[in-house]
């Protein structure tokens, strides 16, 4: 059997996002353990050092070794959580039989999950209770950071002392961490921006052009502040990177898929294949806002769209109809 390199860094989900963060530990001197569910695609990765059906066109370093096996991350001393966010609870379930305690999770999925309505960081230190949790969310494209373009993301997590250990271990020049403590805003900002994503797309589908969209974000992002200060997120981690920084960036044609999911419905097509969260994060995010008596229109018309309730046009039309009122 072939010697297995200690794993200082374990990252769990072998798409895009997951595979450009393990490349920034690896440039960082640090050893890693790629968690890919699908045994062929870890064999692909270690075989050809690309993630060709993911991040095609970067090499990547012999220091990354992938598989499908989760308990090869016991040896981590830090687990970065690059997963789609309705799958965390059953993968923090099973993480727990292997992680020992006091090693930290980075969170960085973005959703709420479906059904419960909670947050991911409460389901992570549920399953996982002794276990330092971190929040990276922030306007960032796996492309970019994996090609050394300059990127900015917020970093949330009680102790600084983690933060620098993050900093250290997944920080670049062109990757620059940002500290704050509030967990919760961060969360927020990064599951309500994907459906509004999902809004500005239909939009662009529809050909409303930009002066649609600019309004979109501008009005999202006032339902994303309302949400997050009922839910106790703090101001400015709303008009941060994480909250208006990432929507910006997400609410824009090109690398979101959550733009592109929502502009396919908006052409009338059928929607692509490819995850987008704001599709799974939309009716519970509507539902929340309900429950807390926030008024979120654009949340709630996408949210119909999705159900099958009304259609686009007809979700454009209601909102137009909506009576004017001051900011």
């Amino acid at each position: 059997m072939s010697e297995v390199a200690v794993a200082e860094i374990g990252v769990l989900g072998g798409w895009a996002w997951g595979t450009a963060l393990a490349l920034l530990a690896a440039r960082n001197g640090r050893a890693v353990t790629l968690w890919a569910r699908d045994p062929d695609a870890a064999a692909a990765l270690n075989a050809t050092h690309e993630n060709r059906a993911h991040l095609p066109g970067v090499a990547l370093p012999a220091s990354i070794r992938a598989t499908p096996d989760l308990a090869a991350l016991a040896a981590a001393r830090l687990v970065v959580a690059a997963i789609p966010a309705q799958a965390l609870r059953g993968i923090a379930e099973a993480l727990a039989m292997f992680l020992p305690q006091g090693v930290p999770l980075v969170i960085c999925a973005k959703g709420i999950e479906r059904g419960s309505g909670a947050f991911l960081s409460d389901i992570a230190s549920y399953y996982l209770p002794a276990t330092p949790l971190a929040v990276l969310s922030g306007p960032s494209f796996a492309e970019d950071v994996a090609a050394g373009l300059p990127t900015a993301v917020t970093l949330a997590c009680a102790e600084a002392a983690l933060f620098y250990q993050c900093r250290a271990d997944l920080g670049a020049p062109w990757f620059r961490l940002y500290h704050s403590t509030d967990l919760r805003g961060v969360e927020i900002g990064g599951a309500a921006k994907n459906v509004l994503a999902l809004a500005c797309g239909m939009a662009a589908g529809r050909g409303l052009g930009a002066s649609a969209n600019a309004a979109l974000i501008a009005r999202g992002f006032a339902e994303l502040a309302r949400f997050g200060r009922a839910f106790g997120a703090r101001p400015e981690t709303l008009t941060g990177l994480s909250g208006l920084g990432d929507l910006v960036l997400t609410c824009q044609p090109g690398k979101s898929r959550n733009f592109a999911f929502g502009e396919a419905l908006g052409r009338g097509g059928p929607p692509p294949a490819h995850l987008a969260e704001g599709a799974f994060t939309a009716s519970i995010l509507a539902d929340l806002a309900r429950a807390r008596g926030v008024d979120m229109p654009i949340t709630f018309a996408v949210d119909g769209i999705l159900q099958g309730r009304t259609s686009v046009a007809e979700a454009i039309t209601a909102l137009l109809a909506r009576p004017s009122r001051g900011e």
